[in-house]
């Protein structure tokens, strides 16, 4: 089965609200095995909402609108949908006696507009609302069912998971989708898919898909069973895989981030660190610093942006800088080696670059840096070349360094 979500409301075409109703209900649609062809927001407007209902139910298994069931005048959903569906509307007396006895049970009278929260699409099912005034609707039409949820989550969330839900689940006969996401840090997506794509493409079920953002790939794999232990089994054998074709490369498969994997491993092992960051400012730090029990092991870190910051906490030669600049193999070495040594630390590192968008040359060129690691079993220093603006620089500057630190950590190769 597929589905479609419309999100109903032209405040969400505006940058001041955001629509998250179509994510919660993508997530637990395809726990019950229904897969979101579409999902499409809509302004207040009656011949745009129209020709929505009419595209999505065209297309898809089970409709899903969100929002515009209120009282006031642009709250069109149930008018659109009927237009679309070619039915008319009918007010139902028991829903409106139900909605009088609410607004008196707060001491308050119905204003005239609340009416029209009680019309029915001819042939539809109220959906109960204990939560606001604007009922659901459940109807069905040439095998496709379209529901109309409030809006407010705390309305649309429970109405959906109580009334909505069960119908589906007996529509999609007891199939049901599990997705496991595989990250890897500081690996092109290129590379990976080369590894990776001739054994994933044997499976039809799970799926794999291969998503990359800066510093970070991952390998979303989706199953379809009928029970948890069928979709463990089908998710296991592929992850299995790919870990056997991307030996320690895959940082986490339980949903944690890069700077929580990091983390975890130096609590672990009981060890320390210090840091010293220069174009990064800070960055690798407030991330790890984000990780509860980061104090455990985090002794300091220090953002050394000039050379003199550079020679005055972390004791680096100023000939050293002379002679091979703050962007260099050298000097990174000393930084890491030196915040080390100042904190009196298991491990120290450090990052220095040009994270631009100036500042570069033909031998150092924006994008540009190098990134060192000192422990207890020697020194890592890399050099590396990222593309894209300062921020992005930035953030796969500290991408690279928390990887170095957990290949340290594992004891794998730099």
């Amino acid at each position: 089965m597929r589905a479609e979500i419309l999100a109903v409301g032209s405040e969400l075409l505006t940058p001041l609200r955001s629509d998250t109703n179509a994510l919660w209900l993508t997530e637990r649609l395809l726990e019950i095995g229904i897969e979101v062809g579409a999902r499409t927001t809509v302004a207040d407007d009656a011949g745009l909402l129209e020709s929505a209902f009419r595209v999505a139910l065209q297309r898809a298994d089970v409709v899903i609108a969100t929002g515009g069931l209120g009282p006031t005048e642009d709250d069109l959903t149930r008018e659109a949908a009927a237009a679309a569906l070619g039915r008319g509307l009918e007010r139902d007396a028991r829903l409106l006696l139900a909605l009088e006895a609410r607004f008196e049970s707060f001491g308050r009278v119905m204003a005239p507009v609340n009416a029209k929260q009680a019309d029915l699409i001819v042939g539809g099912r109220s959906l109960p609302n204990p939560r606001g005034s604007a009922p659901g609707m459940q109807v069905e039409q040439d095998g496709r069912l379209l529901f109309l949820l409030p809006g407010p989550p705390v309305e649309m969330q429970p109405m959906f998971r109580d009334q909505a839900r069960p119908v589906l689940l007996a529509r999609a006969g007891g199939s049901l989708l599990r997705t496991r996401v595989l990250k890897l840090a500081s690996v092109s997506e290129s590379d990976v898919e080369q590894a990776v794509a001739p054994f994933y493409k044997t499976f039809t079920n799970p799926r794999t898909t291969i998503l990359s953002a800066p510093g970070q790939v991952e390998l979303h794999l989706v199953a379809q069973g009928r029970s948890e232990s069928e979709l463990e089994e089908r998710l296991e054998q592929l992850a299995a895989g790919l870990r056997e074709r991307l030996p320690g490369r895959i940082y986490s498969e339980d949903g944690r981030e890069l700077q929580e994997v990091v983390a975890g491993l130096f609590l672990e092992r009981g060890a320390t660190l210090a840091l010293a960051e220069s174009c990064t400012g800070g960055l690798v730090s407030s991330r790890l610093t984000a990780v509860p029990g980061a104090s455990r092991f985090l002794e300091r870190a220090l953002v050394t942006y000039s050379n003199a910051s550079k020679i005055q906490h972390l004791g680096i030669a100023a000939a050293l800088i002379e002679s091979h600049g703050a962007v260099s193999a050298e000097v990174a070495s000393a930084m890491a080696a030196g915040v080390r040594r100042a904190a009196s630390t298991d491990y120290g590192a450090a990052i220095t670059g040009i994270a631009g968008p100036d500042g570069g040359s033909p031998e150092k060129p924006v994008g540009l840096v190098f990134l060192a690691l000192s422990g207890p079993t020697g020194e890592r220093v890399r050099r590396v070349q990222f593309p894209g603006d300062r921020e992005r620089v930035r953030h796969q500057s500290a991408q690279a360094l928390l990887e170095l630190m957990r290949r340290a950590l594992l004891g794998l190769s730099e």
